[in-house]
Formats: C-alpha cells, structure tokens, sequence
C-alpha cells in the first residue's frame, strides 16, 4: 500500500506557534524549497498543523542541559515524530544559531565540510536567515571548512529541519553545513572550530541522519540498538567501528546504518568542545512502525541528546508494567481514540501518529478489523486477519485503508469525518472447522476458501443482517464471487471470535 500526499488546500488556522517570517533578510541568495510536498506539506498550514501534531506528542525532556541532537530526515509521515521527540529535548532553548549538519546525498566528490554561501533557506513558513557571522568565522578558522552552493542546492537532510527551527525558534539564525565525509580527523577539529566561532551565543547544533536503510523491521531494530548505543558514547571511532561491524555481517537489505555517519560524528566533536559529557537516547521507531509502512524493508530513526549535564528522572519508567495480555476499558478507548487520530491527521496535516503509550495487550500481535459507518450505514470496513504486527500498529494501518482504499466507497473527506463512528474488532487466533454444522451464527467469525476464491465475515455481521446460519453462509460465498449453496460441497471453513468495541 503506498498513500500519496493528499495536496487538498487548507485554511489558515491560529495554531499558537511562532514562525519566522522575511525579517531581517537582506541581499542575498535564498535557497527555495525543494523537498515541499514530498517530504513535508507544501501548504503551510498543514506544516504547521503536523509540526504541531508531532511536539504535543513529543516524549519529555530527558536531560538538563542539552547541547546537541541527532534527529532524522525522512519523509514526516515516517519519522517526523521521533524528528520532533529530539527538538522537544532543546524547545526552552532561547537559541540565537542553530547549527545544521546536513548529511552529503548529492556531492560524491565532497570531502570537506560545505557551507552554504547566500542569506537563507525558505520553506513554505517564511525564510530563515544564514548566520554570516559563523559562516565567516568557520571559513577562517581554516581549510576543512569552504564556502559551495551546490552540495546544498537539492540536500533534503537540512531542509527538511528548517520547519522546526522556525516555529520553535523563531528568532534563531541558521548555519547550514553539509559534512562530506565521515572522518575522526575532519570532525575533530570542526568542532574545535565551531566551538570558537559560537563563542558567547546561545546555540544549538543538530546532526541529521536516518538509521539502517531497508532491512526487515527485526534487522532494524537489531542493527539500530548498537548504532544508536555507540552514537550515545559520544565517540566518533566507536561509531565508526560499529558501523564496519555491523556491515559486515552482510544482513540481507542493509545498505547503510547511519546515511548521516558524518554529520553525526562532527555534531558529536562540537558537543563535546562546547561541554558534553554524556548523551542519552530519546526515541526510536523504523518505517515498518507507522500505519502505511512495509515490515520487510524498512528505514530505523533515532533521536539522541548530547548533554552537559544530568539526565532529569524518567517516572514513566519507573512505574511497573502490567502484564496482563487482556484488553482493558481503557485499551479499548486508546485504540478508538487512536484509529481516529490516525484519519484525522492524514486529512489536517498528511502525516500519521505513532502507536504510543499502549498496555501490554495492544501491544501483541492480533488480527484487526477497523469498521467505519456514517450515520449507522457503512462506510468502509479492512482488516486483517494474520497480523504482523503489533495491535496498536495494525489498528492505524486498518483504519488509514478503511478510509481511504475500501474499493466499495470513496475516500473519507474531512467534511464527514465528524459523523463517522468507529469500530474495531480484535480477532482471536483462526481455527478449521469440520464443516458447517459447526459454525454458530453471532459468536463466530467465518473465512471460506473454495475454487481459489475466499471471503470473510465478522461475528456481528449475521446479526446486524438478520441471518442464520445458512443464509450467512449463502451470502458469504456470494461475496467470494461463488453461488450461493457453494459452501455445502467442497468449501475449506475457517471460524473465530471477536472482541468488539466502538465509539
């Protein structure tokens, strides 16, 4: 399944973010967006909207005083969030620069660091100014640094954070940097650089990079544990090293482990020559974890806080976790409120939320149907029944294909999105049965497979319709493209039960 962006125009809102306007730019070059409506909206009031989505969702500060981050640069649907849980670490920071350490996608001939030469960067917010001063202060300091437009002109991994800077630091300049290669000796003294050319202002520096690229979800997971540890140590060898190892292994699909090795390591060097003393790992998720990803191939993001001082105290972990596998009232309304939040943001804002603060239960693996009715009619119903995934994340991925891929209607609009009622029915594992005497209307769910052709019905569908038994089963192999009766003779059936709930 792949969702495009959705592109409808929407009105200006008063969301309570600040965002940087044109003040303050003079002559200059101004670097236009590239990435606008690929990887983030285009519209600015659906940025605004996702940006806001993704901070109200932010996991806490984890650390007093925050020097650096390492976040991702994908696409917002997929790591926008865990973008946002490493800019929430440093919101308070009344930062006058921000250091961007973009990663070389389109330079290949690049070794040294290349800043960006004109006034400002412009997204669909308004323009940020370039921090000249820093800019000259770093060319002077010495060879590794050299002023070039052009690894700048289609870079995503810094574009793709100016929208953060500009509403949570609105006053801030910026100082764009791609770092060409991944070298100890290069990082080594850029840092010492910067932190003589940010000497006496309040400034923040963020390393871009994504994690594995296209492993399965389990690789992933796997592969970015020891990336993201060894980015913690806040030594570049060691994640150098770690890097070399891990590729070695020759794991099926990884073609990288970090796409931004270099920039973290030089955000690593910078930190450390302003004052870090430890990291902490905010966040992390891959691809495969948002509704509208592939668990085969997918992209792991990280978010990091280098840090000055102490980590604060995490109550959440803390408290013990309740192991009980059954779904509670309040799991039930989680699921709801999130299958809801899921469509709502893919209309507002073209992202998506990540499953978070789930119980135990919904976080096992179980087969889903998410039904959506207007008005008491139906109005898209997908589910399925073998999952691959954990309950709270299946149940996003349901409720976006409800939406919008039921080939019986047409897409949810926004308009109607308030008359909708949600439904979702957690499925108990699959079981054979003999033949059809043993199946009971109302209490089982029924899979038919005849003549290559299948089809389903949940358990409330015969009462809602009025059936029994043999008329459930009529229609049921009507709706695989049989005859009805075709049940009777040769059919494979599959039965199981179901825990409904709706809003």
């Amino acid at each position: 399944m792949r969702f495009m962006q959705l592109g409808m125009p929407l009105a200006a809102t008063s969301l309570g973010l600040a965002v940087a306007g044109e003040a303050g730019i003079a002559g200059g070059e101004i670097r236009p967006p590239v990435v606008a409506g690929k990887f983030y909206p285009e519209s600015a009031a659906a940025l605004k909207s996702a940006i806001e989505k993704f901070m109200k969702n932010a996991v806490p500060a984890r650390v007093q005083t925050p020097l650096a981050i390492v976040v991702p640069h994908a696409g917002y649907i997929y790591s926008g969030q865990i973008c946002a849980d490493g800019y929430n670490q440093v919101r308070d920071g009344a930062y006058e620069a921000v250091v961007l350490l973009g990663t070389n996608h389109t330079a290949p001939d690049l070794r040294k660091i290349a800043l960006y030469p004109g006034a400002g960067f412009r997204t669909p917010l308004g323009t940020v100014p370039v921090d000249e001063k820093v800019v000259a202060a770093l060319i002077a300091a010495g060879p590794d640094c050299k002023v070039d437009k052009t690894p700048h002109l289609r870079e995503h991994s810094i574009e793709v954070q100016i929208p953060f800077i500009q509403i949570l630091f609105p006053q801030a300049k910026i100082v764009p940097a791609v770092v060409g290669i991944a070298d100890v000796g290069l990082s080594t003294r850029f840092g010492a650089a910067l932190s003589k050319a940010l000497k006496g202002r309040k400034a923040l520096v963020v390393a871009s990079s994504d994690l594995s690229h296209y492993p399965s979800a389990a690789d992933a997971e796997a592969v970015d544990r020891a990336t993201l540890a060894a980015i913690a140590s806040l030594d570049p060898t060691r994640l150098r090293d770690t890097v070399k190892a891990q590729m070695s292994r020759r794991i099926r699909g990884l073609d990288t482990c970090a796409c931004g090795e270099a920039p973290i390591m030089a955000a690593m060097e910078a930190a450390k020559a302003l004052g870090a003393t430890g990291a902490a790992v905010v966040s992390y998720a891959h691809s495969g974890d948002v509704p509208i990803g592939d668990r085969e191939r997918v992209v792991g993001y990280g978010a990091v806080v280098f840090t000055a001082g102490p980590e604060k105290t995490d109550k959440e972990s803390e408290r013990s976790a309740n192991a009980d596998d059954t779904l509670s009232a309040t799991d039930k309304q989680t699921l709801l409120a999130f299958a809801r939040e899921t469509i709502s943001s893919y209309l507002t804002a073209q992202t998506v939320p990540l499953p978070r603060g789930f119980g135990p239960a919904a976080q096992e693996a179980r087969g889903v149907f998410v039904t959506l009715k207007k008005r008491g009619r139906l109005r898209g119903c997908i589910g399925r029944m073998t999952p691959d995934r954990p309950l709270a994340n299946l149940v996003g991925a349901m409720a976006l294909q409800a939406a919008f891929e039921d080939p019986r209607f047409a897409p949810v609009t926004l308009e109607e999105l308030t008359d909708l009622k949600i439904e979702i029915s957690v499925l108990t594992p699959m079981q054979p049965v003999s033949g059809p005497e043993a199946v009971v209307a109302g209490r089982d769910g029924v899979l038919l497979n005849q003549r290559g052709r299948s089809a389903v019905f949940l358990p409330q569908v015969a009462p809602e319709q009025g059936w029994g038994r043999d008329e459930m089963l009529d229609h049921l192999a009507m709706k695989a493209g049989l005859p009805a009766g075709a049940w009777r003779e040769g059919a494979q059936l599959s039965t199981f039960q179901a825990i409904v709930f709706a809003e």
